[in-house]
């Protein structure tokens, strides 16, 4: 049976997108406290694989979890979900609005209820826990009056809803990411995703050639930020998304290229885009030279290769 790792406590929004995945189907699922702690049991082997948040569409990304995709040994990902969240406030049966003086949460359930907390609970102190299920966790215990956190936090622990639908942002949604040891990327579906962390020299112009390895191959980058290198004062991790797969052509030659060019590349996976994805498949040409972006010119400009290389200048 495999084991699985995620985000815990149990009632998550972690867990609830780990289910929504093939591979939790007959498999253990096995809480852990912090992200950090499940890509610490994928890499000692004590699980298969581990499912961590990675970003939302209010607050970003997770930098946890970006510090921790590229610390050694390597992981890849291999298939992602989204989760629409949806935020309650929740505390002990009898407790009154009045009574709150301290209320807890995930930093992105605060992060995404602050305008409501400031309005409503206006005197209450912000705490947060390590996940939104643990804060729900902390005041059936007792540890704090009221917890942000998934409706379905108050059924597992026996709190009462106070007020639901919270988030100052509706609609809000979080990427999460099925991480595992390194080893063969699933197969292209033509609607894919790579992912990929890289450092570059400290020099003008570092960044922009990075970005036109991508750019003349006809690649999306549909996401790119910075992390510092630790212990290494003004150097940065750049952490992207690209749409496509590291099978095709353009996206392979674009990678060995960044090999060539960077100080460091860590590729973290070639996976599905999940479902109504924040990246979806253009309906019009890429822009830039038309042929740069077809992969028939890419495969038709690697046999040409070849053959000047074998001596033949057909």
């Amino acid at each position: 049976m495999p084991r699985l790792a995620f985000l815990g406590p149990h009632a998550t929004f972690t867990e609830q997108a780990l289910r929504s995945l093939p591979e939790s189907v007959g498999a253990e699922l096995v809480p852990c406290a912090g992200s950090p702690a499940v890509l610490a049991a994928v890499r000692d082997g004590s699980v298969d694989a581990g499912c961590v948040p990675i970003e939302n569409t209010v607050e970003g990304a997770v930098p946890a979890v970006l510090d921790g995709l590229v610390a050694d040994p390597p992981l890849v990902i291999v298939r992602e979900a989204l989760v629409e969240v949806r935020f309650a406030l929740m505390a002990r049966s009898g407790t009154k609005a009045g009574d709150i003086r301290t209320v807890a949460s995930h930093t992105h359930g605060i992060a995404q209820t602050r305008g409501w907390i400031a309005a409503n609970l206006p005197d209450a102190e912000v705490l947060l826990s390590t996940s939104t299920a643990e804060a729900a966790a902390q005041v059936a215990r007792g540890e704090f009056d009221a917890a942000v956190a998934a409706p379905i936090a108050a059924e597992q622990h026996g709190l009462e809803v106070l007020a639901d639908d919270i988030a100052d942002n509706p609609g809000a949604v979080t990427r999460f990411a099925l991480v595992a040891p390194p080893g063969p990327p699933p197969a292209p579906t033509g609607r894919d995703r790579t992912t990929l962390a890289a450092t570059t020299q400290n020099r003008p112009g570092a960044l922009l050639g990075l970005l036109t390895e991508l750019a003349v191959r006809g690649i999306d980058l549909t996401r790119i930020e910075s992390r510092p290198i630790k212990h290494r004062h003004a150097e940065y991790w750049f952490h992207l998304d690209c749409s496509g797969h590291v099978a095709e052509p353009a996206m392979g030659e674009a990678l060995a290229a960044l090999h060539r060019r960077c100080d460091q590349v860590r590729f973290l996976g070639s996976y599905p885009r999940a479902a109504n994805g924040n990246s979806t498949p253009a309906t019009t040409s890429p822009p830039g030279p038309v042929g740069e972006a077809d992969p028939a010119a890419f495969a038709a400009a690697e046999s040409w290769l070849a053959g000047l290389r074998a001596g033949s200048f057909g």
